[in-house]
């Protein structure tokens, strides 16, 4: 099995890659099926594991490979991360800004974004959407630097990547599914829903890959500018939800765990 994918264009494994981890996010969106309410600290740390894996991503998978690129291209190895670190935290600003969107526990009247007339379900899964713009991205830009053929990075450990953000979609689609069926949409919808955020990701996987392949030089800028935008989205909203209702402790060890588990895979497995 392993040598097939390997064997595989390196588009296509990002696809694959990607399509995975919108699977796993459907699988948590399938937890409708069987809960109808999802107590808060459960919540809290599922979010506080995601932000973790985030993190940890950023660095091992993303920050660090950048950082190794550009120093084998002969570029300063600073260079590219801040300035693509940046251009990422920037480019998701701007999406914030201009895409209306809900989180989650959030009333109506604290919706970010333009000012609308749409549904709170579609406002929540918006939401998380912007969520997974840059984890897609993250993977798709792993596997199209193999591609590229450019510093250190390995098969093994862009599966490590997608495989971290994959466990984290789980929670993610839950924490989708679940409230909207609290609300009062039947299981049907809210599964739909749910597993609707995690669609960006295959989409966003495909064309950090093919855009890394055929534009090898902005290769450690591209890497970077992944992280920034996942950094961006696990500051300005994952940690801040995980933590909002009074359950920071469980939260926080759930951030500690999911950092380590993706450390421990980029590492053992990278």
């Amino acid at each position: 099995m392993f040598e097939w994918f390997a064997n595989l264009d390196h588009t296509m494994q990002a696809l694959l890659a990607t399509l995975f981890t919108w699977g796993v996010t459907a699988l948590g969106a399938g937890m409708v099926f069987f809960f109808k309410s999802i107590d808060r600290k459960v919540l809290d740390g599922m979010l506080g594991f995601a932000g973790g894996v985030m993190i940890a991503a950023s660095f091992w998978s993303l920050l660090a490979p950048s950082i190794e690129m550009a120093e084998s291209m002969g570029m300063p190895g600073w260079l590219p991360a801040v300035v693509g670190f940046l251009a990422g935290g920037a480019f998701l600003k701007i999406i914030d800004k201009v895409t209306p969107h809900l989180h989650i526990g959030m009333k109506m009247e604290d919706a970010e974004g333009p000012k609308t007339t749409w549904k709170r379900s579609i406002l929540l899964v918006l939401a998380i959407t912007l969520h997974n713009i840059p984890e897609g991205l993250a993977v798709g830009v792993a596997f199209g630097a193999l591609g590229a053929g450019i510093g250190t990075t390995t098969l093994a450990g862009a599966i490590a990547l997608a495989l971290g953000i994959g466990l984290q979609n789980f929670p993610e689609g839950a924490a989708v599914s679940i409230p909207l069926r609290r609300e009062g949409l039947s299981r049907g919808k809210s599964f739909w829903f749910g597993q609707l955020s995690g669609i960006v990701e295959p989409i966003a996987g495909v064309a950090g890959a093919l855009l890394v392949i055929t534009m090898q030089p902005i290769l450690p800028y591209a890497l970077a500018f992944a992280a920034g935008a996942m950094i961006y989205v696990v500051v300005e909203e994952v940690i801040p939800e995980s933590q909002g209702s009074g359950n920071s402790d469980i939260s926080t060890l759930g951030a500690l765990g999911g950092f380590a588990l993706m450390m421990f895979l980029d590492v053992a497995l990278g």
